[in-house]
C-alpha cells in the first residue's frame, strides 16, 4: 500500500558507484521517499553484477527488506555496451564487494514495474531511472497503459550544451539503449532530465570525499572508497578537481527541487544512428 505522506518511487539502476550513492541518498530520506522497489538493468556492468551490487548497497544502508529485481540483460535492439573502464570490474570498485544475504526477487524487473504501476492510481508513482532505459522502455512497450500511472520520470541521462561522455554528443545511458530512450522520451508523461550539463557541476572533490570519510561509519568508508575509485577516470579525462557525481542528482532533485535546481522547458530528441 502506498504511503500518502511520502513520494512513492521506483529506482531503476545499474550500480555503478554513482548509482550506489544515489540509492544510499534515497535510503537516508525515509520520511520523504517511499521506495517501492529497486530494479536493475545491464549497463555500467552486466546484469548479474548490477543486481548483486544493488543488494549490497541495500544491506550497507540497513534496508535488506527492500525488494530488488533483475531486469534486462541487454539493450532492446543493440549489443550491450558496459563501462568497466570507469567503474571497475565489479561496478562498485572501492567498496566492499561480497555475496549479499538478502535475496533477489524472482519476478522480472519489467513485470514488477508493470504490475506496480497497474495496481496504482493515475499520476501516482515517480520513476527514477539512472541507467540505460531498457527496463522502463520495455515496460512501456509491453503495457502502454502504465503511462497514465506515472506521476513523472526523473532520470539521469543525455547531454545538451555539454558534450557527451561516450561520443562527442552522446551520454552513456542514452547511448547504450537509444531505442528505449526514444520510447521513454515520447511516452507523454512529465519528464525531468538531469543531463551531463547538471552532473558535471557536482564534483567529488578531494575535500568533499575526505569529509565523507571523516564521518567514520561503515557507509562513509565505503562511499569514500567508491568515489576515490570512480573519480580517477574523469579527473584524468577532463583535468578537473574531481569526478562528476551523476546519478544522485535525481534523488537530490526529488528532495530539493525548488532550492537547488534551476529548470528549463525543452524538447528532447534521441537520434539513432545505424552505424553503431
Amino acid at each position: 500500500m502506498l504511503n500518502a505522506e511520502m513520494k512513492p518511487i521506483i529506482i531503476d539502476c545499474d550500480p555503478g558507484q554513482d548509482d550506489a550513492v544515489n540509492i544510499l541518498l534515497a535510503l537516508a530520506a525515509p520520511k520523504e521517499l517511499d521506495i517501492l522497489g529497486i530494479t536493475t538493468v545491464a549497463g555500467n556492468v552486466p546484469l548479474e553484477k548490477t543486481e548483486r551490487n544493488a543488494r549490497i548497497i541495500c544491506e550497507l544502508g540497513g534496508r535488506a527488506d527492500l525488494p530488488v529485481f533483475a531486469g534486462c540483460r541487454a539493450s532492446m535492439k543493440r549489443p550491450l555496451v558496459t563501462a568497466e573502464y570507469v567503474h571497475g570490474r565489479e561496478g562498485i570498485d572501492g567498496a566492499n564487494v561480497y555475496d549479499p544475504e538478502m535475496p533477489l526477487q524472482s519476478k522480472h524487473a519489467v513485470d514488477f514495474i508493470i504490475d506496480t504501476l497497474m495496481a496504482a492510481e493515475d499520476d501516482s508513482i515517480t520513476l527514477v531511472p539512472t541507467a540505460p532505459l531498457t527496463n522502463v522502455g520495455t515496460a512501456l512497450e509491453k503495457e502502454p497503459r502504465i503511462a497514465s500511472k506515472i506521476r513523472e520520470i526523473v532520470m539521469m541521462g543525455g547531454a545538451f550544451r555539454e558534450g557527451g561522455n561516450v561520443t562527442p554528443s552522446a551520454e552513456f545511458n542514452v547511448y547504450v539503449d537509444p531505442h528505449a530512450a526514444k520510447i521513454v522520451f515520447e511516452c507523454g508523461r512529465p519528464l525531468v532530465v538531469l543531463p551531463l550539463d547538471v552532473t558535471h557541476q557536482v564534483l567529488t572533490t578531494p575535500a568533499r570525499v575526505a569529509a565523507i570519510g571523516a564521518l567514520g561509519t561503515n557507509v562513509a568508508r565505503n562511499v569514500q572508497g567508491m568515489l576515490d575509485y570512480s573519480s580517477r577516470y574523469d579527473v584524468e579525462k577532463y583535468g578537473v578537481e574531481g569526478g562528476p557525481l551523476h546519478d544522485p542528482c535525481t534523488v537530490a532533485y526529488l528532495l530539493e527541487a525548488d532550492l537547488r535546481f534551476q529548470s528549463v522547458r525543452s524538447a528532447q530528441v534521441v537520434e539513432i544512428h545505424r552505424n553503431r
